[in-house]
């Protein structure tokens, strides 16, 4: 198809809302505006296009050529696209299923669009199927929380813990320094207990991203990768801070240290979250609700 005719064909579609004659009449179709891989510069392809479990879905068939499409590399170095169906316009993260979810949403596909099983047929690449996620909520309907959402509320507990740390430090050292009588229990002894429990609280969650969150979220978004790779480098040397700020609270720790030791520990943090916000985000919300609460 020639750049010239694919052009027309896109103005068409727009100037009939969707709608398009000839040996396309009756098509379900979408223009999906990507950002190229390696010019930067936005791309436009029109494309089939399927809904299924609420998903909008493209295929990267190229009519059973052996190569992947233009707009696939494009969507695996950024996964941001702009979507145009009959129904109207929205931006998605485009995501990647991998293994056994590839396998039954492909048959599935096929169920539905049958002339995808045969441009497979024609070829030994796996054609992939990129399910296009809604970043905002359809017009008239609330968004849902999702995981990103809790991800944030997550950290702004582990904001909220450090601060009470870091101001319990500060009672310390300057009781220290006037020699004023502390309450009971004793407020050092109840700093050590509270910074115990929010670092086992932390590394908990680490874990958890280092060993489910991020290779799930690599598969599905490949230019995420280096990204998980560094916040997972990050999670390292939070570990080291976390285990040097617990040597000084299991014994006879110096105040002033501590203190210092907990100022590092939230530059570190901060710098952390701040990034893991910005990197995932956007993904874990297309991709999975937040957990129910109790």
């Amino acid at each position: 198809m020639s750049n010239d005719f694919h052009r027309r064909l896109i103005e068409e579609f727009r100037a009939n809302r969707g709608a398009l004659g000839g040996m396309f009449e009756g098509w379900s179709l979408a223009v999906l505006t990507t950002t190229g891989a390696k010019t930067g510069l936005r791309r436009e392809v029109l494309l089939g296009y399927l809904e299924i479990d609420g998903d909008g879905l493209v295929v990267a068939s190229a009519n059973g050529a052996d190569r992947h499409p233009g707009w696939y590399h494009n969507i695996r170095r950024n996964p941001i696209v702009t979507v145009e169906t009959r129904d109207g316009a929205y931006r998605a993260i485009a995501a990647i299923p991998q293994g056994a979810a590839y396998e039954k949403l492909f048959a599935r596909v096929v169920a539905e669009a049958p002339g995808y099983g045969d441009y497979q047929a024609q070829t030994t690449r796996r054609i992939p199927v990129v399910v296009l996620h809604r970043i905002e909520a359809r017009a008239g309907e609330e968004r849902v929380k999702g995981m990103g959402d809790w991800l944030v509320e997550v950290h702004e507990w582990f904001r909220a813990e450090l601060r009470m740390l870091r101001e319990q430090a500060d009672n310390v050292v300057n009781g220290a320094a006037t020699a004023v009588v502390r309450p009971k229990p004793d407020l050092a002894q109840e700093m050590r207990t509270h910074c115990l429990s929010f670092c086992t609280a932390l590394r908990r969650h680490h874990v958890g991203e280092d060993s489910a969150v991020f290779p799930s979220l690599a598969e599905q978004f490949p230019a995420l990768a280096p990204a998980l790779a560094q916040l997972a480098e990050q999670h390292q040397t939070v570990a080291r801070l976390q285990g040097s700020i617990q040597e000084l609270v299991d014994g006879e720790s110096d105040p002033a240290r501590l203190r210092a030791e907990l100022e590092r520990l939230a530059g570190e943090l901060e710098a952390h979250f701040d990034f893991e916000e910005q990197a995932v985000v956007t993904a874990l919300n297309a991709t999975a609700a937040a957990p129910p609460t109790a």
